[in-house]
């Protein structure tokens, strides 16, 4: 399990800098894409190990990459967009 973790920290951090990289700008601050990343790949390696079982050398990074790359799309801005404000807030 050690060496899982290890590698969906790199494989969450090297997702976090592809976003950075492919779309600048739709994304808050590096900071948080690399937090995010890193933690969804940990979430992610983590549910896949609990639900396959130990053993599984592929299916483990798989799980990782998947749910990793799940929460760093959750960040994405639209393109162009400002600030809304609420009804409440006026």
């Amino acid at each position: 399990m050690f060496w899982e973790s290890i590698s969906s920290v790199v494989l969450g951090l090297a997702l976090s800098w592809l976003a950075l990289r492919a779309l600048p700008g739709r994304l808050p601050s590096p900071r948080a894409v690399y937090v995010t990343g890193v933690l969804g790949a940990l979430f992610g390696a983590y549910l896949t190990h609990s639900t396959l079982g130990a053993g599984h050398v592929f299916a483990t990074p798989a799980g990782a990459a998947l749910v990793g790359a799940v929460t760093l799309s959750l960040l994405i801005r639209p393109r162009g967009s400002r600030p809304v404000r609420s009804v409440a807030a006026q």
